[in-house]
């Protein structure tokens, strides 16, 4: 079994924590556990083991050296570091600031989009569209810039043409 941070040296260092229900385990060669500080229960931040070198610090800097602490459910960002996850749904809030650049490392992105088929993202698109052109198309009328409602209007017919005929999702 290959070390879990630099996937080269043969693991000799196995960590087990279990949580509720959850069991997550830590691979790792004698180096990266001397580096990491698992012989040293003070240096030891299972966060940094499962989100990667530099979490922990990451979390700091971001906060500006001030100890957040959730009002919801009283986890501190030590807890965090000890634990490498949060504690509720309003932790992510809190350390928002902070867990932005980590989440922006370790996904594409610091928002969740989900996952949707081609077919119901294209005509969601549309169905978008077609909110745009009725709100330019009311504006247009206001104004009374009629040339231009004539084109907005062409363009919701057409569009409302292209979401009858998408195939349904």
């Amino acid at each position: 079994m290959l070390c879990c941070i630099c996937k080269e040296k043969e693991a000799t260092v196995h960590l087990t924590q279990i949580a509720g229900d959850k069991m997550q385990k830590v691979d790792l060669c004698e180096e990266c556990a001397k580096s990491k500080g698992v012989n040293d229960p003070t240096g030891f931040s299972l966060a940094d083991l499962l989100l990667g070198l530099g979490a922990s610090q990451e979390i700091e800097q971001a906060s500006g050296g001030v100890e957040l602490k959730c009002p919801r459910c009283g986890f501190t960002q030590a807890d965090f570091k000890k634990a490498g996850r949060l504690g509720c749904p309003e932790c992510y809030k809190t350390f928002a600031e902070a867990l932005e650049g980590l989440l922006k490392t370790m996904h594409k992105g610091s928002r969740h989009v989900g996952k949707a088929p081609e077919s119901l993202r294209q005509s969601r698109d549309l169905a978008d569209r077609l909110k745009l052109l009725h709100k330019k198309l009311g504006k247009a009328i206001e104004a009374e810039d009629f040339e231009e409602a004539a084109i907005l209007r062409d363009e919701i017919r057409q569009t409302q043409a292209r979401l009858t005929n998408s195939p349904a999702p």
